[in-house]
């Protein structure tokens, strides 16, 4: 699944750099939109960590090789076309949110947008075939659909709303993924893709384990899955602040504890007292080792909170409110911030976004999945923090404003061992993926 799959990345790919290359191509032939190079904000993509292409320089080698400027690349899954694929409603909305998607300003000052290059159509088209969820199935036959991949700590992090309304027409019960954490995932989930698909869940599954909990304990990562009372006991704090995120937001809230070989039996006692004094479920999911029969109790847990009707979601903030008001109950709510610091990059990104008309758009957040702050080595649930705003990137086409902290990156790199080391083939079939 992870190597090509169907192609949509592929096609998202390429259909991203379509639009770039119709860009610099439209400055190459003239430029009668009066483009300013130095005010492009639209970006290629690759499907690849590879820092050394955070920041380049194209158009070099003469007049014949286009009008040089300096660039950038993100990973595919931050890009704007991946949150409009898992956003759009069908292809014609697909399109005119692709037209909306705002490239670049002029020398005037002006906004360009992709309907303004005319790319949107053959974008589209690129797109035709990866709208479509698709259908795979698990080891045991249950249907399962496998669509977008927006990953959560740069971008919404919600599969697609198309694979979403095709599961809940099919099946009795529906579940969905939001990755990366109440802070993260969950927020956009509720705050971007249900209020904007008008989706109304009846239950919210928070999956933990004693290693994590040992780790936001203070254990070294080295250590996580050895027996450790005292640690996991100081770690309860983090998986405390996520299920009162979770109970904030409205649905009945069942935590999961995924289940080690060397679990403590007695560790998980305590977790468990932790979750019902929150009046919240609690299961062990067992489904790596036992497939679908050590998910059952899960399972019951889930049917369980889904009886009645779904609860209102009580959203992190209002529709209608401005931009940093939105931030603000966002990084108070969710994060339990003291709230957040423009840098004057953002200060400005805000007075052009408000000056066009967008300054009542969701926002989403990136930022470290790591921490609750902006910190990656800031464990458990700190108290006293403010949350750094770098830029502020508006994402017409998708419909809202992307909102970077501290030192979060849209392209990160290799590892100094990546797993492409593990990856080989032999007598044709391919290794070292598991």
């Amino acid at each position: 699944i992870n190597l090509h799959f169907t192609g949509d990345m592929h096609a998202i790919t390429a259909a991203n750099n379509l639009l770039c290359a119709m860009l610099d191509n439209h400055m190459q032939q003239g430029n009668v939109l009066g483009i300013d190079p130095r005010r492009i904000v639209f970006t290629r993509v690759m499907d690849m960590n590879d820092r050394a292409l955070r920041n380049i320089t194209i158009g070099l080698g003469g007049k014949v090789n286009g009008v040089p400027r300096e660039d950038h690349f993100m990973i595919t899954v931050a890009s704007e076309v991946m949150a409009i694929l898992c956003l759009a409603k069908d292809l014609d909305d697909l399109k005119k949110r692709f037209g909306d998607i705002l490239v670049a300003y002029t020398f005037a000052g002006t906004p360009v947008y992709a309907r303004d290059l005319h790319a949107e159509g053959a974008m589209t088209a690129l797109m035709r075939d990866a709208i479509k969820p698709n259908l795979v199935q698990t080891l045991e036959g249950t249907p399962a659909l496998m669509h977008g991949g927006p990953f959560a700590n740069i971008a919404h992090g919600c599969n697609s709303v198309a694979a979403t309304e095709a599961a809940l027409t099919v099946g009795d019960y529906a579940i969905t993924e939001a990755g990366f954490g109440s802070e993260l995932g969950a927020e956009k989930f509720f705050d971007i893709k249900c209020r904007s698909a008008d989706l109304h869940p009846s239950a919210t599954v928070l999956v933990t384990s004693l290693r994590a909990l040992h780790w936001h304990g203070g254990v070294p990562l080295a250590e996580i899955g050895e027996t450790n009372p005292e640690a996991l006991k100081k770690g309860l704090c983090n998986l405390d602040h996520h299920i009162r995120n979770m109970q904030a937001f409205g649905p009945n809230v069942v935590v999961a504890l995924n289940h080690f070989a060397n679990d403590d039996e007695a560790e998980v006692e305590i977790v468990r007292s932790r979750v019902k004094e929150f009046g919240a479920r609690f299961a062990i999911s067992d489904g790596f080792a036992k497939g679908g029969e050590g998910a059952m109790d899960l399972a019951r847990e889930v049917v369980a909170a889904c009886e009645g009707d779904p609860k209102p979601i009580n959203f992190a903030y209002e529709a209608d409110a401005p931009i940093l008001d939105k931030i603000q109950s966002v990084v108070t709510r969710c994060y339990g911030a003291d709230g957040f610091d423009l840098s004057e990059k953002a200060k400005k990104d805000l007075k052009q976004i408000e000056e066009w008309g967008f300054g009542r758009l969701p926002v989403c957040i990136a930022k470290t999945p790591l921490s609750l702050t902006h910190d990656a080595k800031r464990l458990g649930a700190p108290k006293g923090f403010r949350i750094p705003v770098e830029r502020l990137i508006l994402n017409a086409g998708a419909g809202f404003v992307v909102v970077t902290t501290g030192s979060i990156l849209r392209m990160p790199g290799l590892p100094k061992a990546p797993n492409a080391f593990k990856i080989d083939v032999k007598n044709g079939q391919i290794t070292g993926l598991s």
